[in-house]
Parts: C-alpha cells; sequence; structure tokens
C-alpha cells in the first residue's frame, strides 16, 4: 500500500478534527464555546489587531515597554492582629524584595467599629489589622518611609475614617498628604453586590466616594482615589464575564458621581485604577485583562477626554482566593504560580499572590515567603519580562479577548437600560446573576464535571496537618481596648466633638467634603468607629434583605441518582418531624462574605429543607433568639473569617439558655482541621471544611437530624 502523503495526512486530520469538533467543544461558564482549534480565520473582522502597547485601546498594554521597562510591582496584601504585629511583618517582607504595601483591616474596621464595640466580639485583628485611631495607624507605618513607599488600603465601608487617620498618621512622619502615593479601594457598589462590608445606603455611600476622589484630586495627585474592584465578584461565584461587564458598569458609575461634583474628567480619571481576580482559565484570564483595557477606553471615550492618559485602565490583580484547597493544600503553590503567570501575561500593573494555606487560616511566615518569591521568579527567571505582550496575536488568545469584550458589553448595556449601575445594585441584577452562577459552579464541582485535583480527584487517602497561624482574639481586643482607652484620656474632648458635629453637619446637609471634615476630627483624636457613627446620624445603616435562588442547583443535578436517593431520606425525615426539615442558615459577627452561606441555602432548597436565610452581622444571641423564633431544626453557620472558636461556643450556649439544647448547630467555611475537636467539644455536632460536597453534607445533615451520627 502507498505511502501516505503529507497532503494526505492533512486531509486526514482535518477530517477527524471536523468530526470530533463539536464533542471537544469546551462550552464555559460565560457562554463562550472554545473550540479544539484556532486559525487565521477566527481573526477575520476583529479590530484591535493593529493596536500597539502605550497607545488606545492599550489592549497590548498600559505602557509601551511594559515589563521590559519595569517589572510589574510585587504587592502582598497582609495585616493581621495588632498593628505592632503587622509593622513587623511588613518589614520583613520590604526587606525580602516587596516592592508595595497593601493593607488588610479586619472586619470591626471594615463594618466602622471600634474595637471594644460588644458587636466585633469575635472580630478584633482575625481577618487583618484593627485600626482604631490614629495612634493604631502611627505604628502600622511606623519606620515605613510614606513619602517613598507606596501603600494600597483594602477598605470600602469605613473608608472615610480610614483615610483620614493616613494622612494624618504620614503629617506626623512629617509627610505631607501631596507626598503620599497609593491607592484607597473606595468600591462600594461591589459590596452592595458581594462583599458586604458595607456600612450606609447606596445612595449616601456614592457620595462618599465622589467625595473622596474630588479631595484627592486636589490635595493628593499621587494618589488613586479608587481601586474598582472585580475579584470580589469572581470570588462570589461571578462569571469572567460578569466580572468584567459589573466592573467596568462600576467605574462608568464612579465617573459619572465625579463629573456630578463639579471635576473635569482630566482631573480624576488618571487617579482611577482597578482590581480583578485571576483564576485557573489560564488563557481566558490573561484575555479578560485585555478585554477590560479595550472596553474601559471605550466607557471613558464618552466623556470625550483631553487626555490620552485619560483613557488607560491600569489594574493591580490578586491570585484567586476560591481556588485554593485545604485537600492536599500544596497544590495550591502551583495553582497559584499558573494564576500569577496568566495575570503577567495579561499585562498587570502590580500582583498579589495567595500563600497555600489561605484556604484554611491567615498565611504563616514560610507561606507567605514562598508566595512572594513565587513572582520573583516569575519577574527573573522565566524570561516573561523580556517581551511586551507575548501573547499578542495568537489565534486563541485574540478571540477570547474579542469574545470576551463582544459579551461584557451586551451585559455592561443591559445594566445601562436599567439606569446604570446603582439602579441595577438596587434592582438586584447582578447579586442574582452572580448567585446562580455561583451555585451551576458547585454543582459541576460536586458532580465532578468540574475537576479540582485533591478535592473531587486524585484525593489523599491521609491529610497531613500543617502549621497555620493562629490568631489569640481576646488578647488583640485586649490590648486595642487599652489603647483606645488611653488614647481618649489625653484627648481634648470638646475639641473631639466640635470636630464630630461638624462632620456630622457636612453629612446632614449635602454641604462640604466629608473627608476633609473626617481628617480634621482623626487630628484630634476621634476614633474610626465615632467618625463612622457621625456620618451614621445622617445616612442611617444599610440592611440587605436575604434572598434565596432556587432552582439553579436542583436543575443541574435533575435526574441524578445521588439527588433521588437524598429526596427519598428527606420522605423520611419530614414524616418524623411532622414538617420539612427547617434549617437556618446564619452569619455570624461582621463577616459578610456570604457565597458559601448562598449556595449552601439555595442547594439545600432544591434538596427539599425549608431554608430560612439569616441576616448579615448576628451576634450569637440575636441569631438563638431567631432560629427559636422560627422552630429550626439545624442552624448552619458559614464562618470565613475565623471567628469560629469566639462566635459558635457562644451560638450554643445561647440556645441552651433559651431553651433550645435540642436545635442542632453545624458549621462549615474556612475552619483550620485543628479547630474541629474544640467545636465539637462545645456543642457542634459537625464540621464541614472547604470543598466538602453539598449532596454528603446534606446527607449529614439528615444523619443528624435522625440520631445516628454526631461530630462529623
Amino acid at each position: 500500500m502507498a505511502e501516505k502523503t503529507i497532503k494526505d495526512w492533512q486531509a486526514l486530520a482535518e477530517r477527524e478534527l471536523k468530526a470530533s469538533a463539536d464533542a471537544l467543544t469546551w462550552h464555559t461558564p460565560e457562554g463562550i464555546d472554545v473550540k479544539p482549534l484556532y486559525t487565521a480565520d477566527d481573526l477575520q473582522g476583529i479590530s484591535h489587531l493593529a493596536s500597539l502597547p502605550g497607545i488606545a485601546p492599550f489592549v497590548r498594554g498600559p505602557r509601551a515597554t511594559m515589563y521590559a521597562g519595569r517589572p510589574w510591582t510585587i504587592r502582598q496584601y497582609a495585616g493581621f492582629s495588632t498593628a505592632e504585629e503587622s509593622n513587623a511583618f511588613y518589614r520583613r517582607n520590604l526587606a525580602a524584595g516587596q516592592k508595595g504595601l497593601s493593607v488588610a483591616f479586619d472586619l470591626a474596621t471594615h463594618r466602622g467599629y471600634d474595637s471594644d464595640h460588644p458587636r466585633v466580639e469575635g472580630d478584633v485583628g482575625k481577618a487583618g489589622v484593627a485600626i482604631d485611631s490614629v495612634e493604631d495607624m502611627k505604628i502600622l507605618f511606623d519606620g515605613i518611609p510614606l513619602d517613598q513607599m507606596s501603600v494600597s488600603m483594602t477598605m470600602n465601608g469605613a473608608v472615610i475614617p480610614i483615610l483620614a487617620n493616613f494622612i494624618v498618621a504620614a503629617e506626623e512622619q512629617g509627610v505631607s498628604r501631596a507626598a503620599l502615593s497609593g491607592t484607597i479601594q473606595n468600591d462600594i457598589l461591589k459590596e452592595f453586590m458581594v462583599r458586604n462590608t458595607y456600612i450606609y445606603p447606596p445612595e449616601p455611600s456614592m457620595r462618599i466616594v465622589a467625595d473622596i476622589i474630588a479631595y484627592t484630586a486636589t490635595e493628593m495627585p499621587k494618589f488613586n482615589s479608587i481601586s474598582i474592584s472585580g475579584y470580589h465578584m469572581q470570588e462570589a461565584g461571578a462569571t469572567l464575564v460578569q466580572e468584567l461587564a459589573f466592573t467596568l458598569a462600576d467605574g462608568r458609575e464612579y465617573a459619572r458621581a465625579a463629573l456630578a461634583k463639579g471635576l473635569d474628567v482630566d482631573d480624576f480619571a488618571g487617579r482611577l485604577s482597578f482590581f480583578f481576580a485571576i483564576g485557573m482559565n489560564f488563557f481566558m484570564e490573561a484575555a479578560k485583562l485585555r478585554a477590560a483595557r479595550l472596553l474601559w477606553t471605550r466607557i471613558m471615550e464618552e466623556f470625550q477626554p483631553k487626555k490620552a492618559s485619560s483613557l488607560m485602565l491600569r489594574t493591580h490583580c490578586q491570585t484567586s482566593g476560591v481556588s485554593l484547597a485545604e485537600q492536599d493544600p500544596y497544590n495550591n503553590i502551583v495553582r497559584t504560580a499558573f494564576e500569577a503567570m496568566s495575570a503577567a501575561l495579561g499585562g498587570t500593573q502590580s500582583l498579589h499572590t495567595n500563600s497555600f494555606d489561605e484556604a484554611i487560616a491567615l498565611p504563616t511566615e514560610f507561606s507567605a515567603r514562598i508566595a512572594r518569591n513565587t513572582q520573583l521568579i516569575l519577574q527573573h527567571e522565566t524570561g516573561v519580562t523580556k517581551v511586551v505582550d507575548p501573547l499578542a496575536g495568537s489565534y486563541y488568545v485574540e478571540s477570547l479577548t474579542n469574545e470576551l469584550a463582544e459579551k461584557a458589553w451586551a451585559l455592561i448595556s443591559e445594566v445601562e437600560a436599567l439606569g446604570g449601575m446603582t439602579k441595577a445594585v438596587n434592582d438586584g441584577l447582578p447579586k442574582r446573576l452572580i448567585e446562580e452562577a455561583a451555585a451551576r459552579r458547585q454543582a459541576a464541582v460536586d458532580k465532578g464535571e468540574e475537576v479540582i485535583v485533591g478535592v473531587n480527584k486524585y484525593r489523599l487517602e491521609n491529610e497531613q496537618p500543617i502549621d497555620i497561624l493562629e490568631i489569640d482574639n481576646s488578647a488583640v481586643r485586649a490590648a486595642q481596648i487599652r489603647r483606645i482607652e488611653e488614647t481618649k484620656r489625653r484627648r481634648d474632648s470638646a475639641k473631639v466633638k466640635a470636630a464630630l458635629d461638624r462632620l456630622a453637619e457636612a453629612a446632614s446637609s449635602g454641604k462640604g467634603n466629608l473627608l476633609a471634615a473626617a481628617v480634621e476630627a482623626a487630628r484630634e483624636r476621634a476614633t474610626v468607629g465615632e467618625i463612622s457613627d457621625a456620618m451614621r446620624q445622617a445616612f442611617g445603616d444599610h440592611a440587605a434583605t436575604p434572598e434565596v435562588i432556587k432552582d439553579v442547583y436542583g436543575e443541574a443535578y435533575r435526574d441524578e441518582p445521588e439527588l433521588e436517593v437524598l429526596k427519598s431520606r428527606m420522605s423520611g425525615v419530614e414524616s418524623k418531624l411532622g414538617r420539612k426539615p427547617k434549617i437556618m442558615v446564619a452569619k455570624l459577627g461582621q463577616d459578610g462574605h456570604d457565597r458559601g452561606a448562598k449556595v449552601i441555602a439555595s442547594a439545600f432548597g432544591d434538596i427539599g429543607f425549608d431554608v430560612l436565610a439569616g441576616p448579615l452581622f448576628q451576634t450569637p444571641e440575636e441569631a438563638a433568639d431567631l432560629a427559636l423564633a422560627e422552630r429550626v431544626n439545624v442552624v448552619g453557620v458559614s464562618s470565613l473569617a475565623a471567628g469560629h472558636k469566639t462566635l459558635l461556643p457562644q451560638l450554643v450556649e445561647d440556645l441552651k439558655k433559651k431553651g433550645g439544647g435540642e436545635v442542632i448547630v453545624v458549621c462549615g467555611g474556612v475552619i483550620p482541621r485543628q479547630d474541629y475537636q474544640y467545636l465539637h467539644d462545645h456543642g457542634v455536632a459537625a464540621v464541614f471544611g472547604p470543598g466538602t460536597n453539598v449532596i454528603e453534607a446534606a446527607n449529614s445533615v439528615l444523619d443528624l437530624l435522625e440520631g445516628r451520627r454526631r461530630n462529623v
């Protein structure tokens, strides 16, 4: 038989590919069908291909030379315990090669409470550093020259008192506010969508954003007044199209708010920055950053700026926290390295790499060093910094960039049709779409359709414990309370009251700049809580109404035998109880991260439980009262902010005191295995760590209701 020619092989390959194309096509959550083969034909009609880096629409990067001229900034996000502990950690990291500071605050600070407030007993110092006044801020940056160091602060709810304290701390270090460089997140719209560390309702919150943009535009020309964040959207379950669209729509809304204050677009546009998550969809994440720059240029052109730099999107990125797994945690080092490479290939300006133990607890010195060195190795050993936009011209990446841009623009247009992002947030559109996407992804993971190595495939027989960072919450809180008391003893109370009265008047009258008034109050040593409360008088507190989506998780499991068996068991428990088993999904303390809670509430509802979604920010006593009033059988607490050892035992005790000792308490979330026994010893019946299959969790809860098993 004659040997096949090159043309024969080519024809055969084309026939095989054509015959199997449908079967091999990857249908992504974004609604993009990724083909097994891309060719030059896929680039036809894509207009951005001719663009150059440093020139609008900046698809290939905001600077002409990109990393060939200067690598991205290594900006590790950190903060824990006290200002003293965080300061020491910062100094060590800077000595080891970190180039900028990125501050994480505890949840009490985020929500505008001082550390001595009774609602924050389990939150102080746990998921970030506790800041109560200028005295804490001065310690946090002791020995760190603020005229030389760029500082990024992730703060939204209590953004006014935190930025005011930062400005005053710098002044007392001898650094004028005009010399300060860095970024304040100041992105409140995404808080109402996903992260929930808000304080005030949307409308006055938007005034705060605009006042900060106005103040920094005139007083702090080197400081970025806002970091518009998609990161928390992806962490909450958003697809990449949703993250891209809602983030840029937020940016458009903030630009309009600044213009409404009478600012010229060129006075503030160059100080807007963005913040995106980088997950495990390697090429699509790189394409997302390229599409973001393309679309932001399109949006900013609407405002007719005169400066080309006003059209430019600049972004910080952080590797995904959701992609980290508790199981086989050293795999997380590999995941983070791939995500960091994707961010670099997409053209980020700065980057944080997560530590491998962050699915379990705050990073240790050991894990933080690996995370930091991941970036150093990427910059110095891989060659990615030698070429501007290495992926340019890739059939696949350019096609993805174009398709992501088209789909995101369609969603942005839908938001516009509703009247803009503030209206869309009030209507609940972004939150609903993101929660539906999160439920669908959880079902795909539970069914094994989306493989996570070491979690739902290739699992280890035995998991070895790893060292974790433990924060003594009660000791941190006691130290903070002592400093608050000392600060209040030494200050002039009359001057503090006068400054707070002026701030409250500015808030209620709508006249004057809120940040300028808060700076004066901070100089007099008004605390974060006092400054926040002065604005609360005028604005009130925002309280979201919990809603549970339906028929998303259940639809993904339709006709699956596991769900049918579970529903059969449900019938038996229902007969025994005389009603559907009722579960309350609770969030305790100031932890607003509710992705897990929402997924569980939605999935358990589809399975057949009667589900009560408790409000955010409950105290253990409030949760116990609600559970008993609603006659629930089970309280399931979702915890992501390390307050579990304080708050869960209190909940169990409060239930017992109020006659609800028969109510079963379970919990899930970011809880180290080392803490499981402590929780069991304090009355928690079951602990479900990260990566728990929802169907398995539901079966375990039914076991508990039937009295067959405890302490799982």
